[in-house]
This record gives C-alpha cells, sequence and structure tokens, in this order.
C-alpha cells in the first residue's frame, strides 16, 4: 500500500470506530443504572403508607434518620431531630381518624450521588370529614442499614377551585 491509501485506510478505521461507539451509546437502550436505588426507596415508601393507614406512626417513622440531625420543613416551620419529628407527627395526627387513607404517587427520583437521592412526589389524605394533599421533597441518604430520609419538606396544596 501507498503511504497515503494506509492513511486513508487509518483515518476510516479511525471514523468507524468513534461511529460505531457513537452508535452504540446513541442508539443502545437506555441503562437503568438507579433501578435497584429506586426500587429501595419505593418499598419504604410503600411500608410507610401501609403503617400510615394502619395508624401506626412509630412504623411511619422507620423510614426516617433515627437521628438528632434529622429535619422536617413544613408550614409549622422546622421540626428537628427524630424526636421533634414524631412529636410533630404525633401531635398532629393523634389517632387513626386523624390520619386517615394515605396515597402517594407522582414520585420522581434524582440521584446526587451513589448514596444521596432527592424524591418529588404527591400526598393525598383522605379523611372521613375532609381531605388534604399536596406535595413533598424528601433528602435520602444511604447508610449500611439502607435508605432513610434525613430530610422531608412537606406543602399542602390547596385544591384548584
Amino acid at each position: 500500500m501507498r503511504p497515503n491509501h494506509r492513511r486513508v485506510w487509518g483515518a476510516l478505521s479511525l471514523a468507524l470506530g468513534v461511529f460505531l461507539l457513537v452508535q452504540d451509546r446513541v442508539f443502545a437502550k437506555p441503562t437503568d443504572e438507579h433501578k435497584a436505588e429506586r426500587e429501595a426507596i419505593s418499598a419504604i415508601l410503600s411500608a410507610q403508607q401501609t403503617a400510615w393507614n394502619r395508624g401506626d406512626v412509630d412504623a411511619f417513622l422507620v423510614g426516617y434518620w433515627r437521628s438528632p440531625e434529622l429535619t422536617f420543613s413544613g408550614s409549622s416551620g422546622v421540626a428537628r431531630g427524630w424526636d421533634g419529628v414524631r412529636a410533630r407527627y404525633k401531635k398532629n395526627y393523634p389517632d387513626k381518624t386523624a390520619m386517615g387513607k394515605l396515597d402517594f404517587s407522582e414520585l420522581e427520583f434524582r440521584f446526587l450521588g451513589p448514596d444521596v437521592a432527592l424524591v418529588l412526589g404527591k400526598w393525598h389524605l383522605q379523611r372521613e370529614k375532609d381531605e388534604l394533599g399536596g406535595v413533598f421533597t424528601l433528602v435520602w441518604q444511604r447508610f449500611p442499614d439502607g435508605w432513610k430520609i434525613i430530610h422531608d419538606h412537606t406543602s399542602a396544596v390547596r385544591p384548584a377551585e
């Protein structure tokens, strides 16, 4: 082969290699690198919903980080620490009737690192006398014993009239 042909074939080989690499990434099926993490967090949220609907605040709180550094932000301000968050829930939801039936929906997951996730969602509470709903943002951290909520910001949203 002449030197020019070698350059042409070399350039074509390189171009083909780059094309195949790019084509593989562009047209390949999307990988779901966070599927297991999403499933683990979703399972905790499902267990929380079940605990809430049977009137068990303490079982509901198992999904939260049991630490004085836990924070909860809501319409009444910031509750600090696991004991403070528990006291807030017990005060606002003293019994099963006040707790009603809870549903979570429209969950969106954003992974901020291998051990930190942000979950956005909607909540709906159906009670005998009324219903409430709103949105939440949960910051999750993975610990040796699993995923835990380290910060919860929950807001009520009034239905459009």
